[in-house]
């Protein structure tokens, strides 16, 4: 048998793969200030401290408002998620064996986005929010809308809240989350993921946040701004032919990092997750 890959197969495959990523692979990539296309191993995120207007004289010199500017560095990681797809083994099942490859290895690399970007949050400790023995409440939420203000963290629209679904559950008990008198019907930003608007902010729930030995786990508030991710090769699919196994060799790989640029644009709320 030739040891040639079929040129419609890999394309076939590899827009699959891209497409499957792009649908539910990662769901905070969206959340976060991102750069794209870059060239070497790290990219160098800006961040812009805050500025004071002054007064002047009558034709004196304005004053300088002296911004500071500091750097933070991502560096990217590469990630690969591959498996077989065996030639004659794909004419006796009954589903497509090369679609259930793709989305599998789609939606490995997109949880590892989200972990690289949940990492990072996590590194954030300047705004916390203490569990306090309960969950996610009304109050802290409340607590926590407070800090964010507190902080100057701009109200722009581009403000996310990341949380476990038990606080999600928790958070369907409370009317001014759940009820549509509140919210109102239009405030679901994202198809084909759960999330809602809700105090300006887009709040997902999601899988793998953090969790410690005492059950408390960590949740996130944050403007968009405070975290950088980087890409510096997205999802791509390699495809090679093994004729010794009769079967084709799928690599899904991306090259990818995330880190914090902001940590007091993020409120870290504590949870508890007690079993009861």
């Amino acid at each position: 048998m030739s040891t040639d890959v079929n040129i419609a197969f890999v394309k076939q495959f590899e827009r699959e793969v891209h497409e499957a990523y792009q649908r539910q692979g990662s769901k905070l990539r969206i959340a976060v200030r991102t750069i794209n296309n870059v060239k070497g191993s790290s990219v160098v995120f800006q961040k812009v401290g805050k500025g004071t207007a002054s007064t002047k004289s009558a034709n004196g010199m304005i004053p300088v408002m002296n911004v500071t500017h500091t750097s933070v560095e991502c560096t990217l990681q590469d990630f690969y998620a591959g498996d077989w797809v065996d030639k004659l083994a794909e004419l006796k099942i009954n589903h497509d064996e090369r679609s259930v490859i793709a989305n599998a290895g789609a939606y490995a690399l997109g949880r590892k986005t989200d972990d690289l970007i949940i990492t990072a949050l996590a590194s954030a400790s300047t705004l916390t929010i203490p569990d306090g023995n309960v969950g996610l409440t009304r109050d802290k939420v409340l607590a926590a809308f407070e800090k964010l203000g507190g902080a100057d963290v701009p109200d722009d629209g581009q403000r996310f809240a990341v949380i476990g679904w038990k606080q999600w559950s928790e958070l369907l008990k409370v009317p001014e989350f759940s009820n549509s008198e509140y919210v109102g019907f239009d405030e679901l930003p994202y198809k084909n993921m759960q999330a809602k608007k809700w105090l300006g902010t887009t709040w997902i729930p999601m899988s793998g946040l953090p969790i410690d030995a005492n059950d408390i786990r960590s949740c996130f508030w944050f403007h968009k701004t405070a975290i950088g991710h980087a890409s510096g090769s997205d999802v791509q699919s390699d495809i090679t032919w093994h004729g010794d196994r009769a079967a084709h060799f799928v690599n899904n790989m991306m090259s990818q990092g995330a880190a914090l640029i902001d940590g007091s644009g993020i409120v870290v709320i504590g949870c508890d997750e007690t079993p009861d």
